[in-house]
Order: C-alpha cells, then sequence, then structure tokens
C-alpha cells in the first residue's frame, strides 16, 4: 500500500481501503483490490487538469480513467471504475468488505478519516491477497450525530435517500446553501476540512445535471 501510495500522491489520490477478492466479484488472477479516492491535494490538482478545462462531458470520469489507468499499467494492476456499467460494479460492498467504511446513521458511506465526504474514483486488482483493517465506525463514538438533522427536508435519514426530494429543493432559494455542498456531508465532524468548496459544488452541479 505504500508503494502504491506514492504513485498515487502526485494525482491527488490515496488508498481509502483494501480486501481480499471473492469468487463471485468475477476477477479472474486478482486477490485483492485497492479502493481508491481522493486526497486532500486531489482538488489542486483535478481542477488543473485538461479533462477539467476542454469543456467535454463527464470531466472526473475521463480524467479517472486516464490518471487510473496510468497507475495500473505501472503496477500490472487492472484499473476497475465505479461508473464503468452495465454491468456495475459493488464499490459500496467492496467499500465495507475493507474495514475501514461503514453504513452511517444516513445510510451513506463513512470513511474512518474522511467521514462523509467518502468517494471511489476507482479501484485496482491486487495480485497478492491483503489484510483487512478492522477498526470502529466513527459513528459509533459520535453522541451528536449531526447527520440526522442536518438535511432541511430530511431527504436524507435513517430510511434511505428520497433523491427526487432533494432535486426539488435544490431547485428553490432555500436550496442555494446546499449547492456549495451537501449538508449532511458536510455536518460529520470526521473529515472536516478535506473537501473545499469549489470541489463540493462542482459534485452538487454534476447531480443536478445527471436529473
Amino acid at each position: 500500500m505504500d508503494a502504491l501510495n506514492t504513485l498515487l500522491r502526485p494525482c491527488g489520490l490515496e488508498v481509502l481501503g483494501a480486501c481480499p477478492t471473492r469468487p463471485e466479484d468475477g476477477l479472474t488472477g486478482a486477490r485483492g483490490l485497492a479502493l481508491i479516492g481522493p486526497s486532500a491535494s486531489f482538488w489542486d490538482v483535478f481542477s488543473a487538469s485538461p479533462e477539467m478545462s476542454d469543456k467535454t462531458p463527464d470531466p472526473l470520469d475521463r480524467w479517472s480513467t486516464r490518471v487510473l489507468g496510468q497507475v495500473a499499467a505501472q503496477t500490472g494492476a487492472r484499473a476497475l471504475f465505479p461508473f464503468d456499467g452495465p454491468p456495475w460494479h459493488p464499490f459500496v460492498e467492496w467499500a465495507q468488505r475493507t474495514g475501514r467504511v461503514w453504513a452511517s446513521p444516513v445510510n451513506l458511506l463513512v470513511h474512518e478519516t474522511h467521514g462523509l465526504m467518502t468517494s471511489f474514483r476507482g479501484a485496482l486488482t491486487l495480485a497478492d491477497p491483503v489484510p483487512v483493517s478492522r477498526q470502529t465506525s466513527p459513528c459509533d463514538s459520535c453522541t451528536d450525530q449531526p447527520c440526522r438533522t442536518a438535511c432541511p427536508v430530511t431527504a436524507l435519514d435513517p430510511t434511505g435517500y428520497d433523491v427526487p426530494l432533494c432535486r426539488s429543493h435544490l431547485k428553490t432559494d432555500a436550496g442555494s446553501a446546499c449547492l456549495s455542498g451537501c449538508l449532511v456531508r458536510r455536518a460529520c465532524p470526521v473529515g472536516q476540512g478535506l473537501r473545499s468548496t469549489a470541489q463540493s459544488a462542482f459534485h452538487m452541479a454534476a447531480f443536478q445535471r445527471s436529473a
């Protein structure tokens, strides 16, 4: 993982967790997976990329394909992406297998150090098995759990995510506060400062366009 993180660091990426593969994954020849996500320097790197400025759709997915494809070629790995489907790779399941990611009280994934600002740009297959890190969810010791009450229209709660309600709210004047970043994600005390306002606004704009 240290060697892989050394390759990923200039890209603004890091290994957020690793897990062994299972037969049902259908990844012949791979015995492990490294799940890759943004590091603290990600936005500076991505915002200066040609994909960000070429005015072509899906800049982040295209950037992820290029960058992780290059790292895969250097390491002899196979790059897998959450946006490359159908069929879709089970990134949520893989993440929870790592022992470093859990379901939060509002069902979004929460990472041990990134909190609710957790996202995955891809995964790299590993030839060798990897030990699973068994940590404790930060939610277990979070007494206030502000994520439960942060959404102004309760689109995110323990029962799931009401996407139509969220989209409708974003179109109102009251929803403008959410456009610089989901208030639920921003409420998590873990991972504060890991995602800039510009980065969060980029993701919210992409979410709106996907409607």
